[in-house]
This record gives structure tokens, sequence and C-alpha cells, in this order.
């Protein structure tokens, strides 16, 4: 395995984290067990997780995933060796959390109790804002949104909140997640001036079909030291290939959960053909190139792998280990000018 700093912390993280939001729903607590294990036998120190998972959110599912965790971690004795994220639920059409509103430095200690609850932990190492409170465009949303003028700005209350948490004891460190530039400078800004928490990680999507991270906020994650978390490195399994080669099930993502389209356009398709093209060409499988590829850029801290059974989990753990050549570099950059971002 190798590893990398978090951010500005001494916090040492592997650059594979098990992503987990399929426990729960797609994979029982045996299954998420099973997975933990492995992965932390190969040298995975970080998990992350969110008070919404599993996913796609259900009122019958919330808390699953923190509470599958939970029981795997109660009995470790390298609770000191991991590195448990999670994350507080932005606002929404999920009623049943906090009745869609979100949050605010006045619920992040509840929030973050029942975390701990689920968890069975006394603390978490990164505790990320899973999206902001004003609206903006992410999650496929493409192009200029309009200003959200009923939104106050609320950042500094929100790192004031933040920092109650560390000074109890219960977050060592925070993040922010599906944030973009102006979100990532103000956040970083208001704690330099005020003495407050400083962001450690982003989390946003980053794969070969979605590269809209290196459009302003790679050059901050580097210079800020505010590293990306790369989620959804596989593009919710097409990057797989399988569904090209028609080796997909019923119950693989794409096929389950048809509202979560992102990576269902007619560009996104094309474009993972000719990814796959490249890595067969090279000797690989299209899931080994591309998390090798995200893994490889120099703004990426750690890359969250997630998957529905062990060969996948072995496969997304074992990319760590291959080094791209420059030619196959070369060959994808191409595949990006003429497919830019198909999947935003």
């Amino acid at each position: 395995m190798k590893y990398d700093k978090l951010g500005n912390t001494d916090i040492k993280v592997s650059k594979i984290c098990l992503g987990t939001m399929t426990f729960g729903e797609q994979n029982t607590e045996s299954e998420a067990h099973e997975q933990l294990n492995y992965a932390v036998e190969q040298g995975v120190n970080f998990i992350d997780t969110a008070e919404m998972y599993a996913v796609p959110g259900r009122e019958e599912t919330q808390g699953l995933t923190e509470k599958y965790i939970g029981t795997w971690l109660k009995d470790r004795k390298d609770r000191d060796q991991l590195v448990i994220a999670t994350k507080v639920t932005g606002p929404s059409a999920m009623t049943w959390i906090r009745d869609g509103k979100g949050y605010n430095k006045d619920v992040f200690t509840t929030t973050i109790d029942n975390s701990l609850k689920r968890l069975q932990t006394d603390y978490v190492d990164l505790y990320q804002l899973h999206w902001p409170m004003r609206k903006m465009n992410m999650f496929s949303v493409r192009g200029v949104t309009d200003i959200d003028h009923q939104w106050e700005d609320n950042f500094q209350e929100i790192l004031e909140g933040l920092d109650t948490l560390i000074k109890a004891g219960k977050v060592r460190n925070i993040g922010i997640s599906n944030e973009n530039p102006w979100g990532m400078s103000r956040y970083l800004h208001l704690s330099e001036m005020h003495d407050l928490p400083r962001m450690a990680s982003i989390q946003n999507p980053y794969n070969l079909l979605n590269r809209t991270f290196e459009v302003g906020l790679s050059e901050m994650a580097i210079r800020e030291k505010c590293g990306l978390l790369a989620y959804s490195p596989m593009g919710f399994g097409l990057l797989s290939g399988k569904f090209h080669k028609k080796k997909d099930t019923p119950n693989d993502r794409l096929n389950q959960f048809k509202q979560m389209a992102r990576y269902s356009s007619e560009n996104s398709w094309k474009a993972t053909e000719a990814y796959m093209k490249i890595a067969e060409a090279s000797g690989m499988s299209l899931a080994e190139m591309s998390l090798a590829w995200v893994s490889s850029r120099p703004f990426v801290t750690s890359n969250i792998i997630g998957a529905t059974n062990m060969d996948q989990l072995k496969e997304n753990i074992g990319s760590i280990q291959i080094e791209l050549e420059d030619s196959i570099i070369e060959a994808i950059e191409e595949v990006h000018k003429v497919i830019p971002n198909p999947a935003p």
C-alpha cells in the first residue's frame, strides 16, 4: 500500500480508501465485515462513510452503513491505527434526516453523537460536510446555476460549530465535499482570519468521465494542501467495462438504480469504450487502468474505491501497484480532448 498525508495534518492515509455506501443496501453486514477485514489486511487504513448511507438514500437504510462499520470496529484493538471518516448531510429531499434542512452549528453536537453511537467509537478522524448548504452546480448539473439569494453566508458559524466538536475530542479534522473553488477558498480564508479549524480535504467526484475537478480546484488542492478524496473513480461501475462486454447483472448499480443516471449518457458510453481499448491494448483491465490513473494524479490524496463483491475489491485495491506508462497517459488525454467530461 502507498500512503499520503491528509492535508497539513500529521495523519497518513492509505492512497486507497474503502468507500462503504453499499453496506446496508447491496451488501449485508457479514459482507461488509469481510470487505473491511480484507482491506485492512492489505494496508488500507482509511474508511469513508456518511450519516445518510446506504445509497440510494432511503429512510429504511439510513445509518445502516455506519452501524455495520460500528459492529466491526467495536472489538478491534487497532482503532488508533485506523482513519475513520464520516459526513453530515446537507439540505435534501430526505425529510427523515432533520426534515431535509441540512446542518448548522447548532445541530452538530447531535449529528456527531448519532454517528459516534452507530460507529461505536469515541471520535472520528475526519468529519465532512457532505454537500453545501447553498444551491450550486453539483450532482450532474452542467454549466451556470442561478445564485442562491435566499442563502445567508454562514461559513464562519459552521467552522465555529465544528471547532466545538474538535475541542470536545469528538472530531480530529474536518473536510468539505461536493464543493467548488469559491467554497474552498472561503473556508480556508475564514480559518486563517479567525484562528478556526482548517479544512484538511475535499471529497469530490473524479474519474475518466468527470475531470471537472481539474478546472480550478486541482491547483488549490495542491497549493493549499487540501487534497482530493476522489469518489466514484469507477463511474458507478461503467468504467469496469462489464456493461460494454455485456457481463453486467440486474444487481449492478446502474441497472438497479435507474434514477442515478450521472454516468448513463451516450457520450459516457462512447468515452468508456475508447478507454477500454487503451487498457486492453496495454494488458490491463479497464478497472485497473481507471483506478491507477486516478491514484496517480498529484492532487489526489486518496482514491475512494467501493465494491459489492470480493473479486471487485481485490482488483480495486490491487490497482495501487500499477504504474501507468507515459504512452498510456497520452492516449487517455487524446480521448479526453474528443469527449471531455461526459458525466459532470
